[in-house]
């Protein structure tokens, strides 16, 4: 096994700085935030009485830390959709937000079109190709960037592109309160995170390094609540493509009504499966007591579990806080299965399949 607190053994499998670009979430945050202020909203954008956001893979995570997070803050109905279709409530009093980093994919670039024969508002957005040509053919608003702080190029290594700017779009329409202070707050505390969980900070003092070693080698199941699921969702899907993982995701309270009573087999899942529990102050109270006792239903059946207990004291500080976990810890599972994290060719595999 490598050793974590040598960054030269760490960065060794890393073709394409995919560190730096974990390192740069705040200032994707920022950038975004910054530049989404001084663009046109469209004018019925306010006026909408839901609120669809189409993407898929890395360009729909932002939507569902989006979806997590507003429970308790939004005024209108949201939505996530991976389909090719849109829901059928969409119509004219509906802003469809359309979210894809490459600008290609063809799932929400078909739902562009329905979106725009069933006469709903739209916002892109992408940093260009086929949505933005789409974007401006309709004569439609969007934010087209340039992804200046994502230097690997991958799109789900952009993660606070899609979060910041889903956040900018929903407050310029005034769906949500949120502040240029809170955003500050939550770009200054992700560079604590980057220190924190950074390269350079040694294993004994870095729980996402520490983590990583528990983890590796077994199938993480990843527990989470409320407004930490979009958030743990993003964890998850970097383990699979980042430390090329499988592993899950269940939530609080949902778990304790049916999977304690599918431990029991295979009896050799105890010996690969490991759980890491994301607990937070800010959950439900109810909520917080059922983590206690399904980690002991966990531990009775034999299986072990890794807890990490949030630092923040704010639920938009939080999600940040899980996101730069996740990807740094999914970064150090990488560098000990020694792969370069880059690479996602069963993707690309059945992408070329149905392009064939």
């Amino acid at each position: 096994m490598i050793n974590l607190d040598s960054k030269e053994e760490i960065l060794k499998n890393d073709k394409t700085e995919i560190w730096v670009s974990i390192d740069k979430l705040p200032d994707q945050v920022e950038q975004v935030w910054n530049e989404i202020f001084n663009l046109s909203i469209p004018e019925s954008c306010p006026l909408a009485k839901n609120v669809v956001i189409s993407g898929m893979g890395g360009s729909a995570l932002g939507g569902r830390i989006v979806d997590s997070l507003l429970l308790d803050r939004f005024r209108v109905p949201i939505e996530v959709v991976t389909e090719y279709n849109l829901p059928n409530y969409v119509d004219k009093n509906t802003l469809v937000i359309l979210s894809s980093y490459s600008g290609n994919t063809e799932e929400t670039l078909s739902a562009a079109n329905e979106a725009v024969n069933r006469g709903a508002t739209i916002f892109g957005i992408t940093t260009g190709n086929k949505l933005g040509e789409f974007l401006k053919a309709n004569s439609l608003c969007g934010y087209t960037y340039e992804p200046k702080f994502n230097p690997s190029g991958q799109p789900r290594m952009g993660l606070g592109y899609s979060v910041a700017a889903i956040l900018a779009v929903l407050a310029r329409c005034k769906f949500i309160d949120i502040v240029d202070a809170e955003i500050s707050e939550a770009v200054m505390f992700m560079r604590s995170y980057a220190t924190k969980f950074g390269i350079t900070s040694p294993v004994k003092d870095n729980p996402a390094k520490s983590i990583a070693m528990e983890l590796v080698g077994s199938i993480p199941v990843l527990i989470a609540s409320e407004h930490l699921l979009g958030s743990a969702h993003a964890f998850k899907n970097q383990l699979n493509e980042n430390a090329k993982t499988f592993s899950a995701l269940f939530d609080i309270p949902e778990i304790n009504h049916h999977l304690m009573e599918g431990l029991g087999f295979p009896k050799e899942a105890k010996d690969i499966i490991k759980f890491l529990f994301l607990e937070s102050s800010q959950y439900n109270k109810d909520v917080l007591a059922r983590y206690a006792i399904t980690k002991d239903v966990i531990a009775q059946n034999g299986f072990k579990s890794v807890d990490y207990v949030l630092q923040s004291r704010q639920k938009l500080l939080q999600i940040f806080e899980v996101l730069s976990l996740g990807a740094y810890v999914a970064y150090y599972m990488a560098a000990l299965n020694e792969i370069d994290p880059t690479p996602i060719p069963w993707v690309d595999y059945f992408k070329e399949k149905m392009a064939g």
